[in-house]
């Protein structure tokens, strides 16, 4: 689904309107709910507050899994591999997250998740491993441990201590965390949904050199990314030479993984932390790296897939509307996140159109009441159609 300009200055009721009458859950996968008082994984799913999720499986036209000889199921060819972080304190935000790619794919039962726990997180990874397990029953995914020490000591302070958490740097071992046999993954930040099919994501065609594919903003200040004593440095200023770099937010990338392991990107990024920890040249975490080995060999991906900056600024994390254009991702990149605003009853207007993603148990409760009380005001008109929130 494409969310137009004329969202932009809509009313939350009325955008949360549209934005459901006109999504393709109503047309692209064949979607079963689970009986109400299911037992699988009830102890886990009890103990964290989340509900299970509806069961969606492939529509019309959905490749057949038939056996790869050779192979796990993990390398299959018609697979679509998205990657993404799990930690305790992102939880609800992964949790929406993959409950809106589901969704909203024509081919669910395609998509492969890859997410990486770190290793001393609150909730072990088996935790974790087991609630994914209790609220997708049919998910296909794996878990991979990330050791904390393979990174700590290259990371320096940035503007929100949130960015200098150890995981928020595993984007840059993908190609060595992640089973070899896949050569591309979908990369995505956990506070954000999908409301379109990521399927044409995936079907994004990199050009021949491109390591990794990302929306850029070229009218964004790039310099403000770097400190002075990179600008007056007269090595580092030219290390961009005869490329035109552009803005662009690791949050949501397409990235060649084998590209990626041959040329050693992973190296390459280290070798900029290391230089950072001796002469501080960017404030702002794990961003700046990236821009300095692809700043200017990017390849453009149409900007309704990065609808960012919905979380604010990294100090006040104010209210922010949406871009004008066209929109497929909205990303609550920045220092509010729409859980957190929502449960403490000062939520942004666009933190409605995440909420319906949301599988903690309060909110499905919330929900519930809200589509008995739509049914009634329905009741009580002359519409001759129902509107059922999902």
């Amino acid at each position: 689904m494409v969310l137009s300009r004329f969202y932009v200055g809509l009313t939350p009721a009325l955008a949360f309107l549209l934005l459901f009458l006109y999504s393709p859950l109503m047309c692209l996968g064949i979607r079963s709910f689970p009986n109400d008082g299911g037992s699988r994984g009830t102890d886990i799913i009890t103990r964290f507050g989340f509900s299970e999720a509806p069961e969606y499986r492939n529509g019309v036209g959905c490749p057949i899994m038939t056996s790869f000889p050779g192979d796990s199921h993990t390398c299959h060819p018609s697979l679509v591999h998205v990657a993404m972080t799990l930690d305790s304190e992102y939880l609800r935000g992964s949790m929406s997250a993959v409950h809106s790619v589901l969704r909203h794919s024509s081919c669910p039962e395609q998509i492969f998740f890859h997410f990486i726990a770190a290793e001393f997180d609150p909730v072990s990874p088996r935790d974790l491993t087991r609630l994914v397990r209790s609220i997708f029953p049919s998910l296909n995914f794996k878990v991979y441990i990330f050791r904390e020490d393979t990174v700590i000591n290259l990371i320096s302070s940035s503007i929100r201590a949130a960015l200098e958490n150890p995981l928020n740097y595993a984007r840059n071992y993908l190609g060595d965390i992640i089973d070899p046999c896949v050569k591309r993954v979908i990369y995505l930040d956990s506070d954000l949904i999908l409301v379109d099919d990521i399927k044409k994501l995936w079907e994004v065609k990199m050009s021949p050199g491109r390591i990794i594919g990302a929306p850029e903003y070229c009218h964004a200040n790039f310099t403000k990314y770097f400190t002075d004593n990179f600008w007056t440095d007269p090595d580092l200023s030219r290390v961009f030479g005869s490329r035109n770099p552009c803005y662009f937010n690791t949050g949501v990338m397409v990235m060649d993984l084998e590209k990626w392991r041959e040329g050693q990107f992973r190296n390459k990024i280290e070798n900029w932390m290391e230089l950072q920890r001796k002469k501080r040249i960017y404030e702002l975490g794990s961003l700046p790296p990236f821009l300095l080995v692809f700043g200017g060999n990017v390849e453009p991906i149409d900007h309704r897939w990065n609808q960012h900056g919905l979380g604010g600024d990294n100090v006040a994390g104010s209210c922010r509307a949406l871009h004008p254009g066209p929109v497929s991702l909205l990303h609550w990149s920045g220092k509010g996140k729409p859980w957190v605003r929502l449960d403490e009853k000062k939520p942004c207007p666009l933190d409605h159109l995440w909420k319906p993603y949301d599988l903690y148990k309060w909110n499905v409760k919330v929900q519930h009441q809200q589509r008995q009380d739509q049914q009634l005001d329905l009741s009580n008109n002359s519409v001759g159609y129902s509107i059922l929130f999902f």
